[in-house]
């Protein structure tokens, strides 16, 4: 715990529209700042639009400063996020999204989740992946210290970014509480997929799976939800119409929470295959409401996940296999299920949030 209280102001841009990663990141660590009785701090969060009720409804200890603009990307960031920095004087500042901007008042934690646009440039449009490139590795280089979300994504920031290991500070993530437990398993054949949409999460991989799969359970449902932000532009419809399975998929570029609710609770096996990641939110939610996840056998997935899921070579016979398992062997179900709530306690927002805010508080001393 720092000897003053501090001023610290926040990035929150990610917040707003329909959040993704970074965004609920960001709320969770925000939610647990607001929650603790015994930070002293002060927390201002920089928006480019008016936060939304579940925003306020955080309470009086975390305040908002709006600097609006209908540009929320990198000119907001460069341009009036600095601006809006200058008139707060915060004793330290804190992005939680990869980037920051290059002129800033005050020392900078940054949250670096992965480096994906550098280890795999093939998934984002040339002048994306400049721009992260870029801005990413001088954010980084400039920062007091860089905050990332895995061991593996440690490893691949000091690789790929050139940044000293003892420069990088592991955070994980969290995981959601333990929901209420079913009895027994959804008597239904739902295969649940959350995720924004890019290249490396390979979709056309787990299309052609779910088509074996179907094959020999012809009552099985494949449900995609997530945005499209493929490169180059992959319509998970279509291709799977392509494949005679227009009436077994389902693609759907956002739900509600309360819609994904529902899903949770109708699923019986989660699936995502990404062979790139930080960390990955969504199978610990799967998880949490009692769904086990298959995942690609990758290293972060061994590191997080461990035997709380189901790791499959990136082949479709055995995608294939460990989905009609999780669909019809309530043994295998049961198993892997409880696996899965015994690894949840690992992973704690309130832990998250007290680590992020040691860092900063770190680097305001410096």
């Amino acid at each position: 715990m720092a000897d003053r209280a501090l001023r610290i102001a926040v990035d929150g841009r990610e917040l707003l529209g329909r959040p993704t990663g970074v965004g609920r990141y960001l709320f969770e660590i925000l939610r647990a700042w607001a929650s603790d009785g015994t930070v002293r701090h002060s927390f201002t969060v920089i928006l480019p639009g008016d936060p939304p009720p579940h925003l306020t409804a955080l309470g009086p200890r975390i305040h908002w400063h709006v600097a609006r603009s209908s540009r929320a990307g990198t000119w907001w960031e460069q341009m009036r996020l600095p601006r809006a920095l200058a008139r707060e004087a915060p004793d330290v500042f804190f992005a939680p999204g990869y980037t920051a901007p290059l002129q800033h008042p005050c020392p900078t934690v940054v949250t670096v989740h992965d480096v994906s646009f550098f280890a795999h440039p093939e998934g984002f449009p040339r002048r994306e992946g400049l721009r992260r490139r870029w801005l990413t590795r001088t954010s980084a280089r400039r920062a007091a210290r860089v905050l990332t979300v895995s061991e593996f994504s440690a490893r691949e920031i000091a690789r790929w970014l050139h940044v000293r290991p003892d420069h990088i500070e592991v955070v994980p993530n969290g995981a959601p509480p333990l929901a209420v437990r079913r009895s027994h398993p959804p008597e239904g054949r739902l295969v649940l997929y959350v995720g924004s949409i890019f290249q490396r999460r390979r979709i056309p991989l787990l299309l052609e799976a779910f088509r074996l799969a179907h094959a020999r359970l012809p009552g099985a449902r494949l449900m995609l939800v997530g945005e499209n932000r493929s490169a180059p532009p992959f319509d998970p419809a279509a291709a799977a119409a392509e494949m005679g399975l227009a009436k077994a998929v389902e693609y759907r570029s956002y739900v509600t929470d309360d819609e994904l609710e529902r899903l949770y609770e109708h699923a019986r096996a989660f699936v995502f295959l990404s062979d790139y990641e930080g960390f990955a939110l969504t199978p610990f939610e799967a998880i949490a409401h009692g769904v086990p996840p298959v995942l690609l056998d990758t290293p972060v997935a061994r590191e997080i996940y461990g035997d709380a899921a189901r790791l499959v070579r990136p082949e479709p016979a055995a995608i294939a296999d460990a989905l009609v398992t999780l669909l019809t062997d309530d043994a295998a179900h049961t198993a892997l299920s409880a696996a899965g709530a015994r690894r949840l306690p690992a992973f704690s927002w309130s832990r998250t949030a007290a680590a992020a805010l040691h860092a900063l508080e770190s680097a305001a001393a410096r």
